[in-house]
């Protein structure tokens, strides 16, 4: 047994994951939840396989090493849809120039696989940290984080976590959150030849947009957070009429609402409610939200000097990321579902994050090896044996 990484195994598990297609939508880990149990109980650790839905599942591996704090790590199993665009096989792993090739090579199967290299070199040296090692692999990070949210709602004792996620080598302590309302704007159909007779659901919504806008500018920009910016309100779809020649009745927008640590779902909602009021106050908009799309989560941060953000920072500088962090993403991830149980972690992960769901995506071999050392030295810092 070796306490480096095996980079030619590495290499080969990152090709078996990613020829595992697990594209969300339409979702549907199995095969790569039961690829990942094998790898696990080959380490000798206990695994769980859970189902929390049809066809979508859980992984827990845990080993146990005397007293002392529960660490987790954590990443997820599916990856988004292939898409086009590609200039060779998707699920095909394929090394060029110092990097590796395919669908999830850095979200996140790059991660997964560093973080079971890193669970197989603690497992292999036990006389160096003292507690409980975890790994939590769940589905659909990509659309709502069920699996997480799941995972989460069983209450399992987690004292410290780190997410697998692309940062190239970097520390995150914080993410943005996010909100998905579907606003129904109401009109009154009508001939299109005679719209003196209706009211436009479409002119309504434009009325509403306005007010949207302005309230991003004037109120919810001015929110920000030093390692994630400014918090943000926009429209990212909308549809109305159902004819050609029809005055349309109804107008439907989506709003995506990104949140910034510090600020309250709740808050955010009622605040939707007083603009939807301000505007039939003053135009006679008729609105309502009829939805809520899922999302991955709210935001959240881990303070900037508590012992796992300084534990990852020190790693990640130890073992060669010049500017370590901590940094903040500017989306959402499944932190936030580990903070809700009370443990604090970090994010950090191989690739970048501008790669991530396009063609070619792709996850640099040094970087990949390296952050499984990475993991393992966070988990050593957090796990140290009581002198």
């Amino acid at each position: 047994m070796t306490n480096r990484p095996d980079i030619a195994r590495m290499k080969r598990e990152l090709a078996e994951i990613i020829a595992i297609r697990s594209e969300n939508p339409p979702g549907g880990e199995a095969d790569v939840a039961v690829y990942v149990e094998r790898l696990l109980k080959d380490e000798g650790f206990s695994v769980s396989l859970t189902e929390y839905k049809p066809g979508r599942f859980n992984v827990e591996g845990r080993l146990e090493n005397g007293p002392g704090p529960v660490f987790a790590f954590n990443t997820h199993m599916d990856t988004v849809p292939a898409g086009d665009g590609w200039t060779s096989d998707a699920f095909t792993l394929r090394e060029e120039d110092g990097k590796l090739f395919g669908r999830g090579a850095c979200d996140c199967k790059g991660p997964l696989i560093a973080m079971i290299e890193a669970m197989r070199m603690l497992a292999a040296d036990r006389t160096t940290w003292s507690g409980t090692l975890l790994g939590v692999f769940v589905g659909d990070e990509e659309i709502a984080s069920e699996g997480a949210k799941y995972y989460a709602a069983t209450k399992p004792n987690i004292d410290f976590a780190v997410v697998g996620e692309p940062t190239s080598n970097t520390t995150y302590s914080a993410h943005k959150g996010s909100l998905r309302p579907v606003v129904r704007v109401h009109g009154v159909t009508a001939h299109s030849g005679t719209p003196h007779l209706g009211d436009n659901a479409v002119y309504r919504a434009g009325q509403l947009l306005t007010l949207i806008e302005a309230y991003h500018n004037e109120v919810v920009r001015k929110r920000t957070h030093p390692l994630v910016g400014e918090a943000s309100l926009t429209v990212t779809r909308i549809s109305g009429g159902h004819a050609d020649n029809v005055l349309p009745g109804s107008c439907d927008m989506l709003l995506d609402r990104r949140m910034v640590p510090g600020e309250d779902e709740d808050a955010v909602k009622q605040e939707f409610a007083a603009l939807l009021k301000d505007a039939h106050d003053r135009f006679g908009v008729k609105a309502e939200i009829v939805d809520y799309k899922a999302t991955t989560g709210s935001a959240t941060e881990t303070a900037g000097d508590h012992p796992v953000v300084l534990a990852s920072l020190e790693a990640c500088k130890e073992n060669g990321t010049a500017d370590p962090g901590p940094f903040g993403f500017q989306g959402g991830c499944d932190l936030v579902h580990f903070r809700s149980l009370g443990a604090q972690g970090t994010v950090i992960g191989p690739g970048s994050l501008s790669v991530a769901h396009k063609a070619d995506e792709f996850v640099p071999l040094d970087e990949f090896v390296t952050c499984s050392v990475i993991y393992r030295d966070v988990a050593r810092k957090m796990l140290r044996p009581n002198p």
